[in-house]
């Protein structure tokens, strides 16, 4: 019996479908004025844990992604520049092209972290009707009023708005922690629903509407694409912890408020990723992506085993130093998948049987690796190590079963080498020293030939 904690009921519950075997599966994807940061993928790797676990266990999961190309502002309420407006500023580019560019950023990344592609990947430009509808539900009933910016969801009409959220939570944004004070609105955590484009000035992604031209504030889209593609009542929502004050609590409110009937009846989210003890974000100015990880040698799936060494309800640190490890880790893992030679899978064993009751127990990704180790260095058959090694990658996807290939070394990494060739011509061994050093650091081993420089992993 797979076993979820869901932050609504804040237990481990039995999990049972309303549709068994089908599973309603709605996760909140990327906002896409910029690039996406390890913190956001350890997320979605949770996610796909989730997906590849449920399949494992005999459900059959329908995924839906939402991409956010209009309506999340730069805070976290309702204030401040369109995120897609503010993309499109930074980099000369219309906010359509910024979209399209960093949805496809977002994919290709997916791709290397094997991440299953959601059943349904929805673009909120796409479903601008669906989120007028549901504005205009909630107008009928009473739940909405207008002001000069915008319309709004009263808040204060339902008795228990807020109920997914922790007293802490609660007085994070009494204190104006997550939401900035809008005199007009009638209580500080009213939202959005509809906002006015501004006066005298043009939008890119601006819409006609009942009140007027503008856009969706971003909680709707996500309640009205789940809605549209899962029903009013699904199984499973996701996202990371801090959607659980505002994003979540507020699709909540009004699909409820629009519906009469509960939305998800699971909600899970994953915890942070912290660097420097300090939640990695893009507000901070600097964060580290795929692309930085790939710089530094190391493989989109040394993040991923990375990720595993803690339970996705766990915060996580990050660093160079612990990605080392983890590279060290798979490739040891990977090693030894190897070492089976071509031993042909035998019937599963008891520790086939312990990784499925690993990851029955809330998804608890690194007791299921554990078991893994365990059972490789234990006496057990070649054939049953890789019939646990093959089940293993069904959900872990580390590329324990991925062919052998020469990896070329990243272009900073090519670079280095190039400068230590001409130092080593020079007879400079001091600087050809620091630089096989840099390499190293890189993740890299220089290695001299006749053939000249070449490097391999380390």
């Amino acid at each position: 019996m797979l076993k979820l904690y869901n932050t609504l009921t804040r237990a481990k519950e039995d999990f049972v479908p309303l549709e068994p075997p089908q599973v309603g599966l709605y996760t909140c994807g990327p906002t896409v004025y910029n690039d996406q940061h390890v913190g956001n993928y350890r997320t979605y790797i949770f996610e796909d844990v989730l997906v590849r676990t449920l399949k494992l266990l005999g459900y059959a999961p329908r995924r839906v992604m939402n991409v956010t190309d209009v309506g999340h502002l730069t805070s976290q309420g309702d204030e401040g520049e369109d995120k897609m407006e503010v993309g499109a500023a930074r980099e000369g580019k219309t906010a359509w092209e910024v979209a399209r560019l960093y949805t496809d950023a977002f994919l290709a990344d997916g791709r290397e972290l094997n991440l299953l592609p959601p059943d349904v990947l929805c673009r909120a430009t796409d479903f601008i009707p669906e989120q007028i509808e549901l504005v205009r539900r909630l107008e009928i009933k009473g739940l909405a009023y207008r002001i000069a910016d915008g319309v709004y969801f009263d808040t204060a009409k339902l008795s228990d708005y807020g109920r997914l959220m922790t007293r802490e939570h609660l007085e994070g944004l009494k204190g104006g922690a997550r939401v900035e004070a809008n005199p007009e609105k009638r209580s500080l955590t009213d939202f959005a629903l509809w906002k006015f484009s501004p006066a005298g000035r043009k939008r890119q992604m601006e819409w006609d509407s009942p009140w007027g031209r503008g856009f969706p504030g971003w909680h709707v889209e996500c309640s009205a694409m789940a809605m549209r593609f899962l029903g009013e009542t699904f199984d499973i929502h996701c996202g990371g912890v801090d959607h659980i004050p505002v994003h979540h609590t507020n699709e909540i409110a009004q699909s409820e408020g629009a519906t009469g009937k509960p939305f998800a009846r699971v909600w899970l989210h994953g915890e942070f990723l912290l660097m420097h003890s300090a939640k990695m974000a893009k507000s901070a100015g600097g964060f580290v992506t795929l692309a930085h990880v790939k710089e530094r040698g190391f493989s989109p799936l040394d993040y991923r085993y990375h990720c595993f060494t803690a339970h996705y309800r766990r915060q996580l640190d990050f660093s160079w130093e612990t990605l080392e490890a983890g590279r060290t880790a798979r490739r040891r893992l990977v090693e030894a998948a190897r070492g089976l030679g071509a031993a042909a899978p035998a019937p599963a064993g008891a520790a086939s049987a312990r990784f499925r009751e690993a990851l029955a127990d809330d998804l608890n990704a690194p007791a299921a690796l554990a078991v893994v180790w365990d059972a490789l260095k234990s006496d057990a058959p070649a054939g049953e190590k890789r019939a646990l090694l093959q089940q293993a990658e069904s959900v872990l996807a580390l590329g324990l079963s991925e062919p052998e290939a020469a990896e070329t070394p990243p272009a900073a990494v090519q670079a280095l080498l190039e400068r230590r060739a001409r130092a080593r011509a020079a007879k400079d061994f001091a600087l050809s020293d620091a630089l096989r050093r840099d390499i190293e650091a890189a993740g890299w081993l220089a290695e001299d030939s006749k053939q000249g420089q070449t490097a391999r992993k380390r």
